[in-house]
């Protein structure tokens, strides 16, 4: 990918953005390399645990043909520092003004997280039109989606939490959503086991989720 990657880049790139937590950074590179395999390169590597940066770092500099990003960002300091280890996109699970201008002054692209109008607002006011809808499921769902279609039919949406295998189709086939993010594709017990195929296997079936 070129430097200049935006958001939408990111939200078009595969139709879901896998949300990884890994506790061990022997796991990071095999891990992308198997999303990689089956077809997802934007990664997701949420700050949820003391391993997170350094996971980042490795994906960045040994998986060239994935693309790092940082999930959970929830300061200035958060978007600093996954810029430094690497990331090339950042994912917050609310917005604040604070995170907003950390991003944009770093050149870091950012989905914000926002689970009300007032907050879609906010983050418009501050030029970002690529939202990430969190929590999805407990926020309203299918329904809210669609209810904001109206207001505001120039944004863009990532929904995530409680997406599944089971529903993502339903979202996806939402004109404002470009790509929903979920945890389905990393389940913890593959990537504990160490089992890439079975990893490379759900990334496969991901990417062919229509659109």
């Amino acid at each position: 990918m070129n430097e200049k990657l935006t958001a939408l880049d990111v939200m078009r790139d595969a139709p879901v953005i896998p949300v990884i937590v890994l506790y061990d950074v022997a796991h990071a590179v095999p891990l992308a390399r198997a999303l990689v395999a089956g077809g997802i390169r934007m990664l997701e590597v949420t700050l949820r645990t003391p391993q997170a940066l350094q996971c980042i770092e490795a994906i960045a500099k040994e998986v060239p043909e994935a693309v790092a990003g940082a999930g959970t960002i929830r300061s200035a300091a958060d978007a600093q520092a996954s810029a430094l280890a690497g990331a090339k996109f950042g994912v917050s699970p609310g917005y604040t003004r604070a995170v907003g201008k950390a991003c944009h002054d770093l050149g870091l692209p950012l989905l914000p997280g926002v689970a009300t109008g007032s907050e879609i607002m906010t983050a418009q006011e501050d030029g970002y039109q690529q939202l990430k809808f969190f929590p999805a499921m407990q926020a309203g769902g299918l329904p809210m989606l669609k209810a904001w279609q109206g207001p505001f039919g120039d944004v863009t949406f990532c929904p995530t939490g409680g997406i599944h295998a089971g529903n993502a189709a339903e979202f996806l086939a939402l004109s404002n959503v470009a790509c929903v993010g979920g945890s389905w594709i990393v389940p913890n017990d593959a990537i504990q086991a160490g089992d890439w195929a079975r990893i490379e296997q759900l990334a496969r079936e991901a990417s062919q989720l229509q659109r």
